[in-house]
């Protein structure tokens, strides 16, 4: 057994995160761009290094390569550590084979020989598709002082919008006393985040016990957390009251990266005080033309910009050409816009090539959906490619 550590962190990142579609075809959620220059789980792992949490076990299953690839020797967030660190965790190798993981709780009870090997007094469970900055220090020094089995990180939300999360109801002492999973008439708007802080040996117990319960869906807000409060748990909600947002879904994803945009901007990327970390590779300054107009633009290093952009953000090595337009969308990086193109609202990843004069999209006033583009997909020239419209390689897919 290593060296105890007093908390360890469980980054859930192994989701295949449909919802995102195109964008998720060859790539884990986590994995996927954003801002520019960084990607999804850069916010997650940059919070536990900021936090002074240097344990970092990351659950992988869907589509892991470029996931993996990504995280390396945890370098560039300072977990490249011979104690502790970041570990990738696939799904666990037994004597009887592999089993991949049926839920969020399966993933965690699977890894708990790594949980135990640094004999951790509490275990911090994270997801590595939201985008949020947060000190997990506080959090886990509220869990200390209410000597509670579980403590769930917990934001308000629109009346109408609660239904989609799962919802606590808390007394004054922000003890929960009801909680109700994605609920159609829901009585309260104290929403989970997926944040969970755990006293270890409690959560040792209930995991093994849904792991022999044939009907559980192994699942933290269906099973484990309900379970415990049943059994009369104590159970605190932590309020956090900072931006915070699920990037599940296409619109989410968009949205998120317009936070970023203006000179005050909804989610300032740039914090000297908790920096996102990431691996972002050199490139060279960007270059905008004489003839270029940037307006309310992101522009990543190594861009060169020779037609109009608006309202939008611009991963690295981006070529947007002579009398093209970019509005209102989202280029991951390592794109080519051709002269004459016209790309509206819509997230492209990265690798296209839109060819000259094609046409992405609608103004966003007169489309019916956001345009997305996956990884590689040559648009032709002169081609159409719908407002709502998702591409796939090659193949074209009307959205629903």
């Amino acid at each position: 057994m290593f060296k105890k550590k007093e908390c360890v962190a469980m980054l859930l990142a192994g989701g295949q995160g449909s919802r995102l579609y195109a964008l998720t075809a060859k790539t884990a959620k986590p994995a996927v761009t954003f801002g520019g220059k960084y990607r999804i789980i850069d916010f997650t792992l940059s919070n536990c290094v900021h936090s002074g949490i240097d344990t970092v076990g990351v659950l992988t299953q869907y589509q892991p390569l470029a996931l993996n690839e990504y995280i390396g020797t945890g370098l560039p967030w300072d977990l490249d550590r011979n104690l502790g660190g970041v570990r990738i965790l696939p799904p666990y190798q037994a004597k009887k084979g592999a089993d991949w993981y049926r839920g969020t709780a399966n993933a965690i009870y699977q890894n708990l020989p790594f949980i135990e090997r640094y004999n951790a007094e509490y275990v911090l469970v994270l997801s590595g598709d939201h985008i949020y900055r947060m000190d997990y220090a506080k959090m886990l020094a509220a869990h200390k002082k209410s000597g509670a089995a579980c403590t769930v990180a917990v934001i308000e939300v629109p009346i109408e919008e609660a239904s989609r999360f799962g919802i606590m109801t808390t007394d004054e002492e922000n003890r929960i006393v009801k909680f109700t999973e994605k609920p159609k008439h829901p009585d309260s708007t104290k929403a989970s985040m997926g944040i969970y802080i755990f006293t270890r040996d409690v959560l040792t117990k209930y995991l093994k016990a849904d792991a022999v319960d044939p009907k559980s869906e192994n699942d933290f807000g269906k099973n484990i957390i309900p379970t415990m409060l049943a059994a009369g748990e104590i159970m605190m909600a932590y309020p956090f009251s900072g931006y915070w947002k699920d990037v599940g879904t296409i619109d989410s994803l968009w949205q998120a990266n317009m936070d970023i945009l203006g000179k005050e901007p909804v989610l300032p990327l740039y914090d000297d005080e908790w920096r996102i970390l990431s691996r972002h590779e050199n490139a060279p300054p960007q270059y905008i033309g004489e003839d270029a107009v940037v307006e309310n633009a992101s522009i990543t290093e190594g861009c060169e910009i020779l037609g109009t952009v608006r309202n939008s953000v611009l991963g690295e090595n981006v070529r947007v050409m002579a009398g093209a337009l970019v509005e209102d969308a989202v280029l991951m990086g390592d794109t080519y816009v051709g002269a004459g193109a016209v790309v509206r609202y819509a997230v492209i990843d990265r690798g296209v090539r839109i060819e000259a004069n094609a046409t992405v999209g609608k103004p966003k006033t007169e489309a019916a959906g956001i345009t997305v583009i996956g990884e590689g997909v040559c648009v032709a020239a002169g081609e159409t490619v719908a407002d709502g419209a998702i591409v796939y390689d090659e193949e074209k897919e009307e959205a629903k």
